[in-house]
């Protein structure tokens, strides 16, 4: 006795994650790290884990990795909401990247980060309609973590 059993495969391409009917586009990878770093920080401070040293075996990547994400929560709360406001990316590279995002971090004053993101969507001409249009004019003010608020003119 014998069987004989047809199968049909569609060996074409799945569907692609991200864009749903309502929402085309995707999220900002910046902004799925700084959501990542606020987790990895929510983490520390409830200690499920001991540092970011801790956090970086536990995930997988390299401490050098954790601390570049980590640092996002460094960037003033401006420049943090325009980060996670930013439109849905339809097609091309994101406009923003954590590695451009480096050297606004490294300005300890919200307000000298406020004027190097100015200067960094200017110069990657992103404008009103690739970015929300506020973000370019909006000032980093207030200082609630205690940072120099680079008023020292040296």
């Amino acid at each position: 006795m014998s069987a004989e059993v047809a199968y049909t495969v569609d060996f074409g391409r799945p569907p692609k994650v991200g864009a749903t009917p309502g929402r085309p586009g995707r999220v900002l990878r910046v902004a799925r790290l700084l959501a990542l770093a606020h987790q990895i920080d929510a983490r520390i401070r409830a200690g499920e884990y001991d540092d970011l040293a801790d956090a970086a075996r536990k995930l997988g990547l390299t401490r050098a990795r954790v601390t570049q994400i980590a640092n996002l929560t460094l960037l003033a709360p401006e420049i943090q909401e325009a980060i996670l406001n930013w439109p849905p990316i339809a097609v091309g590279r994101d406009p923003v990247t954590e590695r451009t995002l480096r050297q606004v971090v490294a300005e300890p004053s919200w307000e000298t980060q406020g004027k190097v993101w100015r200067r960094s969507l200017t110069s990657s001409q992103v404008g009103p309609n690739r970015a929300p249009s506020d973000i370019a004019r909006r000032s980093t003010s207030g200082n609630p973590e205690g940072r120099d608020t680079g008023d020292d003119p040296a």
